[in-house]
């Protein structure tokens, strides 16, 4: 129906999470019929960022520096370092605004029927900050799935017998939201995490 061109460039948006083919066709058409401007600055802007954006050589998350910003930041608590899953849940980390620690980003969890062990996570390189900094806590922020739920586990052993605090960030009700829709996991988890209001006699 498309040229071979104009084929390529809808089965190229497809790669997006979550784009389906009407989706990538409606893309490719408006890049190509309204806004050819935008389609140049995006290609160029992809382009450049496949060539140059890495990972940091500290935290792991993605930037074009050896240091990204936060690791290259005086301002941070050393004292304390967050596991997470991937880039973006530092950036919704950092949007909530309440922590101020260090980061450390798996590019995963662990999924031995997918082939991904310790090596694939980076886990040596977590043992050696763990070992060479002044890291007081561990707080693990992994998703709350199987896979997330044994990676986190897996991380704790190797703080705790560092003598290394572990935390895991807490899972459960949303707020705002009504238990009546909640799930059983998630109740369940929201119970097991609960936190008292004060203690009795």
């Amino acid at each position: 129906m498309f040229s071979p061109l104009i084929e390529d460039l809808i089965r190229a948006l497809r790669c997006l999470p979550g784009v389906g083919p009407k989706s990538a066709q409606r893309m490719a058409m408006y890049l190509l019929e309204r806004d050819r401007d935008a389609a140049g600055l995006l290609a160029r802007t992809l382009e450049m960022a496949v060539e140059k954006v890495g990972r940091c050589s500290q935290c792991r998350t993605l930037t074009e520096q050896d240091l990204c910003a936060l690791c290259g930041s005086s301002r941070r608590d050393d004292s304390a370092l967050c596991v997470v899953e991937t880039p973006a849940d530092v950036l919704a980390i950092e949007q909530a605004g309440n922590y101020h620690g260090r980061y450390f980003v798996l590019h995963g969890h662990l999924s031995p029927i997918d082939g991904v062990g310790p090596a694939d996570l980076g886990i040596d390189l977590l043992e050696q900050r763990l070992a060479g900094e002044p890291v007081k806590e561990l707080i693990i922020a992994t998703n709350p799935t199987v896979e997330g739920e044994a990676t986190a586990q897996f991380i704790a052993e190797r703080a705790r017998e560092r003598g290394i605090a572990v935390s895991r960030i807490a899972h459960g009700v949303p707020i705002g939201g009504e238990l009546e829709y909640i799930d059983g996991g998630t109740l369940a988890h929201a119970f097991n995490s609960r936190t008292a209001f004060f203690s009795g006699n």
